[in-house]
């Protein structure tokens, strides 16, 4: 990679994420740390406002901003197929944001990308979700991204009925199946549950607020720790 290409990259790196080490650019960039060091400070030398030191992080400053990004034909084809598949396994609206999304990004290729790209012979046919679990995605997308609590209609696995007030957390796919990762109020306790396996999903109009202990970070930082001792568990066991 030519450097005014790894600089340029390096600064689209740290524009999209809160704070980025000199460990996870080196990574990203295939190259030491001690060279993004010394890319970040002639880029800010340059003028460009990237915030933070070594051994700290960095960030870019408010109000700084890049050219219009071009894609390059490669990258135009992996957003097609990523459209694609994303299309059939998401809800109604997301879907139609990816189509608009998508078509905005298409129309500023050079003619001879977007006609490779759209070319692309790569399909996901619609055959992944039925119409009322894709808008139930969309109901209990909706709920996690406004803070809204839910009352579900369960059975499990066994076919046993109940009902559980929950906090939404997340939306998580697993190849044909989405589960609703929530806290749920009547165990006092992470739970996940099937889509697929909900009668009924109703909307509270109470919100709720992260409070310690209950949030999706949380629950991402439990299911690390017991993958990590199961399989201490396992070593343990050889």
């Amino acid at each position: 990679m030519r450097r005014a290409d790894r600089l340029f990259q390096l600064v689209q790196i740290i524009r999209g994420r809160r704070l980025t080490t000199a460990a996870f650019l080196a990574q990203r960039l295939e190259v030491s740390e001690r060279t993004v060091y010394r890319d970040v400070a002639d880029l800010q030398h340059q003028g460009v406002p990237i915030e933070g030191e070594a051994g700290m992080g960095y960030r870019l400053g408010a109000g700084f901003e890049l050219p219009p990004l071009m894609f390059t034909q490669d990258e135009a084809s992996a957003l097609v197929a990523a459209a694609r598949l994303a299309q059939s396994w998401v809800d109604p609206a997301l879907a139609r944001d990816i189509e608009t999304g998508l078509g905005k990004i298409l129309s500023v290729l050079p003619p001879a990308a977007r006609v490779s790209a759209e070319a692309l012979a790569l399909y996901a046919p619609a055959l992944g979700l039925g119409d009322a679990l894709r808008a139930r995605l969309q109901t209990l997308r909706e709920a996690v991204q406004a803070r809204q609590k839910l009352r579900l209609h369960y059975r499990d696995v066994s076919g046993d009925a109940s009902e559980r007030t929950v906090r939404p957390l997340g939306c998580f796919y697993w190849g044909k199946v989405w589960t609703l990762s929530t806290w749920c109020e009547l165990r006092n306790d992470f739970r996940g549950f099937r889509l697929d396996r909900m009668d009924a999903v109703d909307v509270l109009p109470e919100r709720f607020r992260d409070e310690a202990g209950k949030t999706l970070a949380d629950m991402l930082r439990q299911v690390k720790a017991r993958t990590a001792e199961a399989k201490l568990l396992e070593q343990q066991h050889k």
